[in-house]
């Protein structure tokens, strides 16, 4: 039976370790090499202030998608959305900013509809919220305009 050479098992074991690390990264880093379980809608806001591409969006505190794209469209941002394949909204659903946490990471919070129609890959959420504006409302309070 022949041996293997030191070299030969080092060599092997950092095949291995680069292999898991590849793996690690695309596992965690939430990329995508062959293709996703999931479909784009898009909302247009007023305001997209402290709103990230890749934040989470949320249904009762249960994460269905992620942010893919923040653009500007006729002076309203216009954000694509990527949400799981098995997650279904309605057609009257609503769309919000808010805050997680104390850090102030922002997400997209979905509160769900009452309707019988779902919307289809591609389509808009029509009812959204935009992101409360703290500095905004401290300069009317400040400035007596409330």
């Amino acid at each position: 039976m022949k041996r293997f050479s030191t070299e030969a098992v080092v060599g092997l074991f950092v095949l291995i370790g680069i292999f898991c690390l590849i793996y690690l990264s695309v596992k965690l880093g939430n990329v995508e090499i062959i293709g996703s379980d999931s479909y784009t809608v898009y909302a247009k806001f007023d305001s997209v202030s402290g709103l990230r591409e890749g934040a989470a969006i949320e249904i009762a505190g249960v994460e269905i998608g992620r942010v893919e794209h923040i653009t500007l469209n006729e002076d309203m941002a216009k954000i694509a959305m990527k949400i799981d394949s098995g997650v279904a909204l309605q057609e009257d659903v609503i769309a919000s900013i808010k805050t997680r946490g104390l850090i102030g990471d922002k997400i997209i919070k979905i509160s769900p509809g009452g309707s019988d129609r779902i919307i289809k890959p591609g389509e808009m959420i029509r009812e959204t919220e935009s992101a409360l504006d703290i500095e905004e409302l401290l300069s009317k309070y400040i400035f007596g305009k409330v």
